[in-house]
């Protein structure tokens, strides 16, 4: 199991993950550095455990956004196939009732082709 080293707020953590995962905590330290930076920045010093609360809350938030985001999207899906099964449906019917009208229409134009053939219309 690899082991990486995390640099967040001027402190190193070292960490264990999986082997190819490196990179991507790599990237995920180095946004959390960029939150807490940046609460430093408009807070000052209000100390270590407290910037990490409060970027950890930043991205608890926009892990639920996210969530929120992803549901309706999920919503909205289930909401088109609904859609696209319900006009399916109405085209089948649609084509259904075409059919047994052509099927008439062809019935009355054999029956006009009989009476020529006969001579009697």
């Amino acid at each position: 199991m690899p082991q990486i080293a995390v640099t967040i707020d001027g402190k190193t953590y070292r960490m264990a993950c999986g082997d190819g995962e490196e990179e991507h905590l790599l990237a995920l330290g180095a946004g959390l550095d960029e939150r807490v930076t940046r609460l430093r920045g408009s807070f000052g010093e209000i100390g270590d455990l407290r910037l990490m609360v409060m970027a950890a809350l930043m991205v608890a938030d926009e892990l639920d956004e996210a969530r929120g985001r992803i549901a309706a999207a999920e919503g909205e899906t289930a909401a088109l196939r609904d859609r696209e099964a319900q006009s399916a449906h109405g085209a089948r019917a649609g084509d259904q009732r075409l059919t047994e009208h052509l099927l008439g229409v062809s019935e009355i134009v054999e029956r006009i082709a009989a009476k020529l053939e006969t001579g009697r219309l």
